[in-house]
């Protein structure tokens, strides 16, 4: 008889995108389905017909009362879903929103697996790892690891969407070196601000194109600044073919989320990491860290960002320096025999062990 699972997310891209992937990933031998919060909806098209528990935020210490009644709600709701759907398998990206369907596993005896995307292992993974039967992690020296849970760990490649697998050579048809920055969807005001300044430099010596992924209201103002200092460009929001852009880039300037350092990694673009100084305990420092001690990046700490410095050191990578073709090779072996069918395998035997 098929296991039926669920795969619970929300939240940020960050736990979306790696749901997504273990779902594609599972899809064909198991009945599969996925809940999300709200937030976690706009990630996720009509295809994956979504349930949604949307758990509220704990960060409000006034509502914190009103938020456990409605997780305790969520979980009841949660516990019959489970049991309505024969659900035998949870699995969870992390996050505050998984509270009430782990919770409501713990209850019914469902196996619970947890993945761990980030270098940092996440609060709620943590809180339930005692409950869990496997944390499927990227690595076996996860920061805030617990000691003697080793038998717990299972590490695999990075998640990787499907599409980014099946993404085809790009035929360069200029000399224009292409920079790619990507700094979410919110934007952030050190890619849309701070690094002008050296691009516009930086153009007058050698040629440039840029591509920018920057918040709806940001758009106008960085295409009339590229347009005014003659440099070629994109700017988009959202691109549902991102790994199509992003196969078009020499060099990519980004935030350091889990999931989107790995997508860059896999497409062997060396990459600038300005971790967001705010994420919890620091882990997107730690995700561009493991990349670094392995000389396959560069990580700029944005509060000690200094122009100057910034664009005597782009210029050397645009001019592609010794550094930066040995960032490029060492990112080529780190994918050696990555590829979505040895990933399936693995996860199908962890999924199915007994």
């Amino acid at each position: 008889m098929t296991k039926k699972i669920l795969i619970s997310t929300g939240g940020s891209g960050g736990h979306v995108i790696p749901a997504i992937t273990i779902y594609n990933h599972l899809k064909n031998t198991h009945e599969t389905l996925i809940s999300t919060d709200l937030r976690g909806l706009v990630y996720l098209d009509k295809n994956y017909n979504a349930l949604v528990i949307n758990t509220p935020k704990l960060n409000n210490y006034f509502l914190l009362p009103f938020s456990f009644l409605k997780i305790l709600f969520l979980t009841v709701k949660s516990f019959f879903l489970l049991k309505k759907n024969n659900i035998s398998i949870l699995i969870s990206t992390g996050g505050y929103m998984s509270l009430p369907a782990c919770l409501a596993a713990k209850i019914l005896g469902i196996k619970i697996f947890l993945i761990e995307p980030n270098m940092v292992l996440g609060r709620a993974n943590k809180f339930f790892l005692n409950f869990s039967k496997k944390l499927i992690c990227y690595s076996k020296n996860l920061i805030n690891l617990p000691y003697g849970i080793d038998e717990r760990l299972a590490t695999i490649k990075p998640l990787i969407r499907k599409e980014y697998y099946e993404t085809k050579t790009y035929l360069k048809k200029d000399n224009f070196f292409t920079i790619i920055i990507i700094g979410g969807s919110q934007g952030a005001k050190i890619f849309d601000e701070l690094l002008n300044k050296s691009f516009s430099s930086i153009a007058k010596k050698v040629s440039i194109r840029i591509i920018h992924q920057t918040s709806e209201k940001n758009i106008n103002f960085l295409k009339n600044f590229y347009s005014q200092n003659n440099i070629e460009s994109k700017v988009f929001s959202y691109d549902h073919n991102l790994n199509e852009t992003l196969n078009q880039g020499d060099l990519c300037i980004t935030r350091a989320g889990a999931s989107s350092l790995a997508e860059l990694s896999f497409l062997n673009i060396p990459f600038v990491a300005i971790p967001l100084p705010s994420s919890k305990d620091n882990h997107q420092y730690e995700n561009a860290k493991y990349y670094k001690e392995q000389d396959c990046c560069w990580i700029i700490d944005q509060n000690n960002f200094d122009d100057q410095k910034f664009e005597k050191f782009l210029l050397e990578l645009v001019n592609k320096s010794q550094d930066y073709i040995i960032k490029k090779n060492n990112l080529q072996k780190l994918n050696y025999q990555n590829t979505w069918n040895n990933v399936n395998q693995k996860i199908l035997n962890i999924i199915n062990e007994n």
